[in-house]
């Protein structure tokens, strides 16, 4: 059995932070393993508060998993603040790290800081390293490089200057750059791919960035390449945004079981 850990925060409603990560570890064949970093208070319409968990702790998660059993990837989503980050960097650094995906959560869609400004730079310094592949979307791009990215053109130029930050690889998600197709630029630091697809008409995108990174870490755990890993995640979180839950009184959760439920005859 294949098995990936998320180190991030917790989401009250379901849709998003680690319960969408052990979600589609789940759905995607891979077990799943969580370091909590943080207890939010959250639903469909908005994040309300954030109580995050003592570094110490979030280390102990991490190194007590790590000691325990065989990690084929891990997945990096909400660490709000310094204090958090050095605690990831420092159990990362301290076991051989299978291949890491940092998802660089910076901003709730109703508003919410969920990365504290004074440590933009310090998830950059420490944990972009250690990261095999980063997955912002243009609005976390924006705020690495301090520039607007307007265009698919942009995009690249932008992936470009991320790997240069010291990731490795890097998929800039254009879902919110507007259009009739939501378009995806990845970039190993060689070879460019460019991912399209028809925009889905739904206001039910709770989730959809931590199900994708999540995605991607569940298909490296099995041993697929970079670039195999980031079409199959595609393919997965498209599937789960077409068949999204239209619960609660806001955006709601994309369907991370979509394919199970529709083979067991459940609508």
């Amino acid at each position: 059995m294949r098995t990936a850990l998320t180190i991030a925060g917790s989401d009250s409603s379901g849709g998003a932070g680690i319960q969408a990560d052990l979600k589609t570890f789940q759905a995607l064949g891979v077990f799943g393993m969580s370091a909590v970093t943080a207890v939010t208070a959250q639903n469909t319409r908005k994040v309300y508060d954030i109580q995050e968990m003592r570094p110490q702790m979030v280390m102990d998660q991490i190194l007590c998993l790590f000691d325990d059993m065989e990690i084929h990837a891990v997945k990096i989503g909400m660490v709000a603040s310094i204090p958090l980050i050095e605690a990831v960097a420092k159990a990362l650094g301290r076991i051989p790290c299978p291949p890491v995906v940092l998802d660089p959560v910076m901003i709730s869609k109703s508003g919410y800081r969920l990365l504290k400004e004074d440590a933009q730079q310090a998830l950059v310094e420490l944990l972009f390293p250690l990261a095999e592949v980063v997955t912002p979307n243009i609005h976390e791009a924006q705020a690495l490089l301090k520039e607007q990215i307007p265009d698919p053109e942009s995009m690249r130029e932008a992936a470009r200057r991320i790997v240069e930050k010291g990731v490795k690889k890097v998929v800039v998600k254009g879902g919110h750059l507007g259009g009739e197709d939501a378009r995806d630029i990845v970039f190993d630091g060689n070879r460019f791919m460019e991912l399209t697809h028809q925009r889905i008409p739904t206001k039910n995108t709770h989730g959809t960035g931590c199900t994708f990174s999540s995605a991607v870490a569940a298909h490296l755990a099995r041993g697929k390449d970079f670039f195999t890993a980031v079409q199959s995640a595609k393919i997965y979180v498209t599937g789960a945004i077409t068949n999204a839950l239209p619960l609660g009184k806001g955006c709601g959760p994309t369907h991370h079981f979509w394919d199970l439920y529709a083979k067991a005859g459940v609508s």
